[in-house]
């Protein structure tokens, strides 16, 4: 049974809306190269959408350098992220998905620096930042 989301597009709609890269990442669980993603080393005030259908996923002050490679949070907005067990490539671990849209945003592990003990490893071609005055 597949799962139903508040948004919903056909993958003709979705290739449409995204660039390739956006659609290989969101809607094909594509993770982009370490280092390669422009949020990764992003530290302005504001928040982070989902780039398909621009619901807010994070806030800026959740956001650290993990030197992992890709944006990383220790938290997410309340409600905004849908958590699926993912066994591909032989491993167990938390896929992130957007719980409006169902697109695919990266994982989250327990090995954040934090209090929190989350590390939200995000792909930058699934989010958009919108900056926010202080």
């Amino acid at each position: 049974m597949v799962k139903k989301y508040p948004i919903e597009r056909s993958e003709a709609e979705w290739r449409k809306q995204l660039s390739e890269e956006q659609y290989r990442v969101l809607r094909e669980k594509g993770t982009e190269a370490p280092h390669s993603g422009k949020y990764n080393l992003h530290f302005q005030n504001g928040e982070y959408h989902c780039a398909a259908c621009h619901t807010k996923l994070f806030e800026s002050d959740q956001k650290f350098e993990s030197n992992c490679g890709w944006p990383s949070f220790d938290n997410a907005i309340e409600g905004a992220i849908e958590y699926v067990q993912d066994r591909s490539f032989g491993m167990i671990r938390t896929e992130i998905l957007c719980a409006n849209c169902g697109s695919h945003l990266g994982h989250v592990f327990d090995d954040g620096p934090t209090e929190t003990g989350q590390r939200y490893c995000v792909n930058s071609a699934s989010i958009e930042f919108e900056t926010k005055s202080k």
